[in-house]
């Protein structure tokens, strides 16, 4: 299984210095990819803006948003945004789409999040009608697509080249990757979908009552289910070697650890520990 670190981009306060310099030294380290989240209505970098900046200072990484929230942007712009990020970065990135679960976010791009999944399945069926008919650079991207429905697998099957988790333990991940290879098979695809997870990390004493504190207030659209999160986030080396067993053992193809702290320090401490296993 191969093992990418997120981006600090979703953390409030982040300068913009820091995602570069993040990106630079993860590069040196035993990664395979770098992650970013979305969010509009928060403190955040937006995703193609932050993983452009990555791609400046990175050669070999893979560039993965894990998601972007499709139905926030048009089906041009996601489509033209994405396929210029692939063709800058040298064909790196890996495109993980959904259509997100915070009202607050269609709110603050002025779109009615009611109807959001059928808008989803039309930008699916466009994206890639889109990127060939361009005059611009043919090739697109991997795609990936997330969520939790039926209607979220049927996705995958259809449209994508593979299916990016949410987060959770490992039972939770393969729980929904069999559903997707379920989904996969009923539609005839031929092999099987790529597979991606994430979690959250936050290494070392001095990370954890800022990590903890950012989690809650991220995750406290989801009410006291948040608390549940938080208590999911790894910050010891032997839970990151845990959660990496359990992933691979349930057939993560990529397991992307995002930071809940933006400390630079947490590269090296992440890398450290896989050099470790």
């Amino acid at each position: 299984m191969r093992v990418g670190i997120g981006l600090p981009n979703g953390i409030p306060g982040t300068p913009g210095a820091v995602i570069m310099e993040w990106a630079a030294r993860a590069e040196v380290e035993p990664f395979t990819s770098l992650g970013v989240i979305d969010r509009l209505a928060y403190d955040a970098h937006e995703p193609f803006s932050s993983l452009a900046a990555a791609a400046a200072v990175t050669e070999r990484l893979r560039l993965v948003t894990m998601v972007v929230i499709a139905p926030l942007r048009s089906t041009g712009i996601l489509a033209s945004e994405a396929v210029t990020l692939d063709s800058l970065s040298g064909g790196r990135l890996t495109l993980g789409l959904a259509v997100g679960a915070r009202v607050e976010d269609y709110e603050a791009a002025g779109v009615d999040h009611r109807g959001r999944g059928r808008v989803f399945d039309e930008q699916l069926s466009q994206l890639r009608d889109l990127w060939e008919s361009s005059p611009g650079p043919k090739a697109a991207p991997e795609l990936l697509v997330g969520g939790s429905s039926d209607a979220a697998f049927a996705r995958v099957a259809r449209y994508a080249d593979g299916y990016v988790h949410g987060g959770g333990p490992p039972r939770a991940f393969a729980r929904a990757a069999e559903r997707a290879r379920i989904a996969w098979e009923d539609a005839g695809r031929p092999l099987e979908p790529a597979l991606w997870g994430q979690s959250y990390f936050a290494l070392g004493e001095d990370a954890l009552e800022p990590a903890r504190a950012y989690m809650r207030d991220y995750y406290a659209f989801t009410g006291p289910f948040a608390e549940k999160i938080v208590e999911g986030l790894l910050t010891t080396p032997q839970q990151v070697a845990a959660q990496l067993r359990g992933y691979a053992e349930a057939g993560c193809d990529e397991l992307v650890l995002m930071p809940a702290v933006a400390d630079l320090n947490q590269v090296g401490r992440l890398a450290d520990v896989l050099a470790g296993l």
